[in-house]
Parts: C-alpha cells; structure tokens; sequence
C-alpha cells in the first residue's frame, strides 16, 4: 500500500504506546519523510530532568528522532539546548504507525544507549523485556526485537557507528 510521505515543516504529534497503553504523546516537526523513514524533531516532553546515571535529558534538550515504517526500531539523536550531542537513544518498537501527522509506535521494552563519543553502547531494560510476556504472547515479535536490539548494538560498535542508518 503505497504511502503519503508528511511534508517537512508539518507539525506532527508522536505516540508512544506500551503493553496497549499510551505513556506519552507529544508534539513535533516533520524534518524529513521519504514514505519509509519519516524524522521528527521535538524537545524534551517532560518538565523535569530525568537522569537515567548515564545520561540526562532536561529541559531544553532537542531529540530527533527517526521512525521507519519497515523497521523494529526508532533510533532518537539527543542534543541540549546549545546543540551539543550528548548520544543516542534507540528504541525497540515495532515499525512505526503513521496516520495523518500522527506517529504511533509501540515500546517493546528493550533499549540501547549509545554516548555522542561512541565510548559506551549499553542495552537496557532487558529485565523488563523478560517480564514483559512477549515472548509467549508473541514469539516473532519477540524474535524480532532481540534481533533489532543486536542489529543496533552491532552497528553502533562499528567505526562510524549509527551514521549509516541517519545519513
């Protein structure tokens, strides 16, 4: 079924749903749609810092953020307000749902960090995914995102790390 790529400039709102739930809905920009791949930019949702030990992400904070409607993942480039990268954070999801400007995508519990240095590419929430239940309710789905979490680390570990999935 062939797809109607969103202008850029567009004003889009991006949803996230786990386990059938929305957790957060925020607005954001198109930058880029090409029917495969559409980017976002958006600042940091939350009113408050959220430091995961690893990273921050605070007020200002600007994430854009790369969706594909073929692929198990979202990969989200985090600057701060002065447009300093501080690194990326990928999500595991299934390929994202786009209707009219809004962009839904489904959280499948894994995540990877990767620090704008390259220096630390960390896989998270893997406990979470094991009690997430996926793997009896949806096995392929299940298989699909360890594959995807593999795919990432894997490149991200490589010289020149993400760069090929952003150009």
């Amino acid at each position: 079924m062939p797809t109607t790529p969103l202008p850029p400039g567009a004003p889009a709102s991006v949803r996230l749903v786990k386990a059938g739930r929305e957790k957060v809905s925020y607005p954001a920009t198109v930058v880029a749609d090409d029917g495969v791949r559409v980017t976002v930019a958006a600042p940091w949702s939350l009113p408050h810092v959220r430091d995961f030990g690893f990273v921050r992400f605070e007020p200002g904070d600007v994430f854009t953020e790369r969706y594909w409607r073929d692929r198990w993942y979202a990969v989200k480039e985090v600057c701060d307000a002065r447009g300093v990268r501080k690194g990326w954070y990928c999500d595991i999801t299934r390929p994202v749902l786009v209707t009219g400007g809004v962009l839904t995508s489904e959280d499948l519990d894994l995540d990877l960090w990767v620090s704008a240095d390259g220096s630390a590419v960390l896989r998270l929430d893997e406990d979470e995914f094991a009690d997430s239940g996926l793997a009896q309710r949806d096995p392929e789905a299940a298989g699909r995102a360890v594959s995807a979490l593999d795919e990432l680390e894997a490149l991200a570990r490589r010289d020149g790390g993400l760069a090929p999935l952003l150009d």
